[in-house]
């Protein structure tokens, strides 16, 4: 069934997203290049409209009567909504994160929640109870991620594909954890996904703006919320975060520099790891690729995880990849002997 529902609702974005593009352009939601942008023509954008409409559908069709799923619904109608506006008219990062809270604070209040954690070894009983934390604690969270997988969104295809890999983690990992719901719902976002990603990877037709950026992180944020932080059977608070290490590291440097550098945590910056990686003279396809292994790698390491007992070796696991990340971004060395798998990469052609 999961698979079935993941095709439908990839045909579904990809006889979607045209429609998506010509609407976009219609009422003049396009993207202006700048100094700080990678492409270099007008784009249209408010493309995650059509991962939003192939995932509803497709929902409607394989769980019409899922009343629980109400929340979530909700709280991604807010998101949506949040993200049109914004790609229509640029509002203001306060706006915009008030509309992330609320959309939290919905899903939250309607019983998506981190009540507790487990944990290794029988430390401190099994797990950690949150109590009446688990609200800020949640909400955090979904706010976290739905920002972290905004801030990637900054190449072709980059915040679809990292998105679609964390999707498939977290929807297999449900699977075996008893959790067909949760699958279900993880692959029909995945299938809506990698159907508008045919018209998001480079060169794209579409950006997914924040609308798709948006909806994406949130939807990740929620899927991991419910299927992974609960059911566990090891440290489960570190599986989601190694699933989505790439997004959050990156994030969490672009805080540091920016508080470092005394400017607000919503100005922008070309500092990020796809930033470097067209520095040091990748192109566009290759960085994308790149970071697409690194997220591979990481979910990967979450699978294994799950079946690991010395949750350490894990800390130490991202210790080592943080370290390789803070490398890659502050010294930008990356040895010359993976260029020419790169090239392959690329088809052999040059930027």
């Amino acid at each position: 069934m999961s698979y079935i529902a993941m095709a439908v609702a990839f045909v579904l974005a990809i006889v979607i997203t045209p429609f998506v593009i010509k609407f976009a352009i219609k009422i003049g939601a396009v993207d202006q290049p700048n100094d700080r942008k990678v492409h270099k023509k007008i784009m249209p954008r408010m493309g995650g409209l059509a991962i939003y409409l192939s995932f509803v559908i497709g929902f409607l069709i394989f769980l019409p009567q899922t009343i629980s799923a109400w929340p979530i619904f909700v709280g991604a109608f807010i998101i949506i909504l949040t993200g049109f506006i914004d790609d229509l008219k640029e509002i203001s990062a306060k706006a915009k994160l008030s509309g992330q809270l609320l959309a939290a604070l919905v899903t939250v209040l309607g019983g998506v929640q981190i009540d507790f954690v487990t944990l290794p070894f029988n430390l401190l009983g099994g797990r950690i109870e949150f109590g009446f934390l688990a609200i800020p604690i949640t909400i955090l969270w979904i706010v976290g991620i739905t920002n972290a997988i905004n801030l990637i969104d900054g190449l072709d295809g980059l915040a679809a594909g990292v998105s679609s890999i964390a999707l498939l983690t977290i929807s297999g990992l449900a699977i075996t954890m008893g959790e067909p719901l949760i699958a279900l719902v993880g692959f029909i976002m995945l299938g809506s996904t990698l159907g508008f990603l045919v018209f998001n990877f480079h060169p794209a037709k579409i950006f997914m703006g924040d609308t798709g950026s948006l909806f994406l992180g949130y939807m990740v944020s929620v899927l991991a919320t419910m299927g992974l932080f609960k059911n566990v059977a090891v440290f489960s608070l570190v599986v989601p975060i190694i699933i989505l290490a790439v997004p959050i590291i990156d994030t969490l440097f672009a805080i540091i520099r920016r508080i470092v550098h005394n400017k607000p945590l919503s100005s922008p910056d070309k500092l990020h790891l796809h930033h470097c990686l067209l520095r040091l003279g990748f192109s566009h396809r290759q960085t994308v690729i790149i970071i697409y292994a690194l997220s591979g790698l990481f979910s990967v390491s979450a699978i294994i995880f799950t079946e690991a007992t010395m949750w350490g070796s894990t800390m130490l696991l991202i210790t080592l990849l943080v370290l390789v990340e803070l490398i890659v971004e502050v010294t930008g060395l990356i040895s010359e002997q993976y260029r020419p798998i790169l090239k392959l990469i690329d088809g052999g052609r040059k930027k």
